[in-house]
C-alpha cells in the first residue's frame, strides 16, 4: 500500500513547510549502507521520487547533513509522533549519533558519494564547451612542432602563437568539434571542443610560448587550440532537486561518440543556466510518441510520448549543458526530450 510522508523542512526565512513524499512500494524499514552505495541508490530503496531525499532526510536532525553517511552506518523507517521519519545509527565502530555539534575524525573520503563519480570523472577531466566562435578562435594555437614537425605526440615540444597569461603554466589542447544548435530554433549553443591532450609552458617570449606536450589522446596537429587548465572540481554532494523553472528540452548529443545511451552515460541537452537549471537538477527523459496512420479513418495520430529514463544535471554552461543518466527503461536516443520530473 501507497504511503505519504508529510516532511517537515525548517526554512530560516518561512518557517515550517510540508512536502508530500511518496515512499516506494515495498520500502524496507532499515537498510545498512555498504561500500559502493551512493545516496541515489539509498533513497531509491524509500522513495519513489529519489531526487526528493533531501526532503524526508532534512526533516530528521540527526541527519542534518546527509552527505555524511559511511559504510556500516543504518538508516532505520521509524515514527515520532506519527509521522514516520528516517532515523540513522553510525556503525558499530561509531555508535549512534549525537544531536550536538561535534568534530568528525572519520576521513571524508569516505563517506558515500550522492552519485556514482567514476561515471562522470574521466569524462570532466578533458571535455568542455566553447560559449562561442569568436572565443574559440581567439584562443592561442599550435604554430609549429620540434624539428619542424606537424603531428606531435607525449614528450615532444611544441610551440603555440596567441596571447598566454603569465599566471597560466598548463595548458589543454583542443580542436574544434560539433557545433551544437538549437534543433527548433537554430540558435547557436555552443562548441563541443575535442579534447586531444594537455602542455606546459616552459617559456614565452612576445606571442610565442614553447611547450611540452604532456598528454596526448592522439597525435597534435598544427592549428589546435590550447585553453587554459579548467579548474572546476566535480561536486560530490549534489543536492538533487527538481528544476525551479520549467525545462522543455531535448537530449542533443552523446559527446563519448555513440547514438544508443544507457545508464550512467553523459549527454549533453539544450538547456542551461539561462533556463534555469542549476547542478543537481533532476529531468525526466521521454520518447517522442511517434505518428501513425489510423487505418480505419486514414487519420494521422500523435502516440503519447513515453517517459523512459531520469537524468541528473552535473555541470552547466549558459546554453547547454551535461547531464548523467541515473535510470533507463529502455536504450535513449538523440532528441529524446527532457522535462521536470
Amino acid at each position: 500500500m501507497r504511503k505519504s510522508l508529510l516532511a517537515l523542512v525548517l526554512l530560516a526565512a518561512s518557517g515550517l513547510v510540508q512536502a508530500a513524499v511518496q515512499l516506494r512500494d515495498g520500502h524496507p524499514e532499515s537498510y545498512t549502507v555498504v561500500k559502493g552505495d551512493t545516496l541515489w541508490d539509498i533513497s531509491g530503496r524509500f522513495l519513489r521520487e529519489p531526487w526528493k531525499w533531501p526532503e524526508i532526510w532534512h526533516a530528521n536532525p540527526q541527519v542534518a547533513n546527509p552527505h555524511l553517511i559511511y559504510p556500516g552506518d543504518t538508516l532505520t523507517l521509524v515514527y515520532v509522533d506519527g509521522q514516520p521519519r528516517l532515523m540513522l545509527n553510525r556503525g558499530a565502530s561509531r555508535g549512534t549519533i549525537k544531536l550536538s555539534p561535534q568534530v568528525r575524525s572519520t576521513p571524508m573520503a569516505e563517506a558515500i558519494p550522492a552519485i556514482p563519480l567514476e561515471a562522470v570523472n574521466s569524462f570532466l577531466l578533458s571535455n568542455r564547451v566553447v560559449d562561442s566562435v569568436d572565443q574559440f578562435k581567439a584562443a592561442p594555437y599550435i604554430v609549429a612542432g620540434n624539428a619542424e614537425r606537424v603531428l606531435s605526440g607525449t614528450g615532444d615540444r611544441i610551440y603555440g602563437r596567441g596571447h598566454f597569461d603569465d599566471t597560466q603554466s598548463a595548458y589543454g589542447i583542443f580542436r574544434q568539434g560539433r557545433v551544437y544548435n538549437d534543433p527548433e530554433t537554430q540558435e547557436f549553443l555552443g562548441i563541443n571542443a575535442d579534447d586531444i591532450g594537455s602542455a606546459d609552458v616552459v617559456t614565452h617570449e612576445g606571442d610565442v610560448a614553447t611547450l611540452t606536450l604532456t598528454r596526448s589522446t592522439q597525435e597534435v596537429r598544427l592549428g589546435d587550440r590550447l585553453f587554459p587548465t579548467e579548474e572546476r572540481a566535480v561536486n560530490s554532494t549534489f543536492m538533487p532537486s527538481a528544476p525551479t523553472e520549467t525545462i522543455n528540452g531535448v537530449i542533443l548529443d552523446v559527446p563519448r561518440g555513440v547514438t544508443q545511451v544507457g545508464q550512467f552515460d553523459v549527454v549533453t541537452i539544450n538547456k542551461g543556466k539561462r533556463d534555469g537549471l542549476s547542478e543537481g537538477n533532476v529531468l525526466a527523459v521521454y520518447k517522442t510518441g511517434e505518428t501513425v496512420r489510423d487505418r480505419l479513418t486514414g487519420e494521422k495520430v500523435k502516440i503519447p510520448d513515453e517517459r523512459s529514463g531520469l537524468l541528473m544535471v552535473f555541470r552547466t554552461y549558459d546554453k547547454i549543458s551535461y547531464g548523467l543518466v541515473l535510470v533507463a527503461s529502455r536504450q535513449l536516443e538523440l532528441l529524446d526530450k527532457v522535462r521536470n520530473p
